[in-house]
C-alpha cells in the first residue's frame, strides 16, 4: 500500500508541469519565455511576468502546434514548448515540435540521459573547439544563436547540437545531466555550474581543464574564466561529470 503511494507520488511528480496564465510571474515563466523565444515566437524580453505578449505568442504555438488555443499553459502546452527544437539560424516565426527539415544541425541528433556519462573523451576536443568559435559574441537573455547571441545555457545547447547532441535548453536541467563530482575530479568537456541571480543552479559554462570555464558571461559574452576567480568561487554550485 505505502509502496503503491509513493509509486504514484513520484510518478505524478515526474508528469507535473506548471499552469501558467495572463499575470503569473517567476521562475516558470521565465522558462517560458526563454523556450518560446528559442522557437523564435514573438517575445521581446525574458522579464518572467506572463504578458500580454506572452499570452499571444503562447497561443500562436498552440495554434501551430494544434493545440486547444487557450493562451494558458496547461502540461499539454508546457511539454510541447519544452520540447520544441530551434530554428539554430534564428530564422523564421515558429517551429513545431518536429526536427526542421531547413537546420542541419539538428539531422542525426541524439538526446541524452539525465544523471550518467554521455560525452566519451574523443568527442571532447571538438565540443570545445566549437565553443571557442564564439568567444566574443555577446550575451544576451534568452539567446541561443550566435545571430542573435547567447544566454549560459542558450551557448550550451547550441554547441553540444553543433555536435549532435542535444541536451536541455536551461541552466537548471542540464544540472540533472551527469554525475555530480568534487572539482577536482572535473576533467575537459564537463559542466559547471553557478549560483548567481537567483538560488540553485542558474549559471553554467564547459570545464576547459587547469580550472578554466568557458561560459555565456551576462557583461562580456563567451568568454574564459576561472573558477578560482573570486567571483566564481563565491558562486559555485557544483560540477557535473558527463565525459565518460
Amino acid at each position: 500500500m505505502i509502496f503503491a503511494a509513493v509509486c504514484l507520488f513520484f510518478s505524478s511528480t515526474a508528469l507535473a508541469a506548471p499552469i501558467l496564465k495572463l499575470n503569473s510571474h517567476g521562475h516558470d515563466v521565465i522558462v517560458l519565455q526563454q523556450n518560446l523565444m528559442r522557437l523564435n515566437y514573438s517575445v521581446s524580453k525574458v522579464s518572467g511576468n506572463y504578458d500580454k505578449e506572452t499570452q499571444e505568442a503562447v497561443k500562436a504555438f498552440q495554434k501551430d502546434n494544434k493545440l486547444s488555443v487557450t493562451g494558458i499553459v496547461n502540461r499539454e502546452t508546457w511539454w510541447a514548448i519544452k520540447g520544441g527544437r530551434p530554428t539554430i539560424s534564428g530564422i523564421g516565426t515558429a517551429v513545431s515540435t518536429a526536427k526542421p527539415t531547413t537546420s542541419p544541425i539538428w539531422d542525426n541528433i541524439s538526446s541524452v540521459p539525465y544523471g550518467r556519462t554521455f560525452l566519451s573523451k574523443k568527442e571532447v576536443p571538438s565540443i570545445i573547439s566549437t565553443a571557442k568559435n564564439y568567444l566574443g559574441v555577446p550575451y544576451i537573455f534568452g539567446g541561443a544563436s550566435p545571430e542573435e547571441g547567447f544566454d549560459c545555457s542558450g551557448f550550451l545547447e547550441y554547441v553540444f547540437a553543433r555536435n549532435g547532441i542535444e541536451i536541455p535548453r536551461t541552466a537548471d536541467e542540464q544540472y540533472r545531466l551527469g554525475k555530480l563530482v568534487r572539482q577536482s575530479q572535473l576533467v575537459a568537456g564537463d559542466l559547471v555550474f553557478f549560483t548567481t541571480y537567483e538560488p540553485g543552479a542558474s549559471h553554467c559554462g564547459i570545464y576547459l581543464g587547469n580550472d578554466k570555464f568557458i561560459h555565456a558571461s551576462s557583461s562580456k559574452g563567451i568568454r574564459v574564466d576561472d573558477i578560482n576567480d573570486s567571483y566564481w568561487a563565491s558562486r559555485y554550485y557544483g560540477g557535473k561529470h558527463i565525459v565518460k
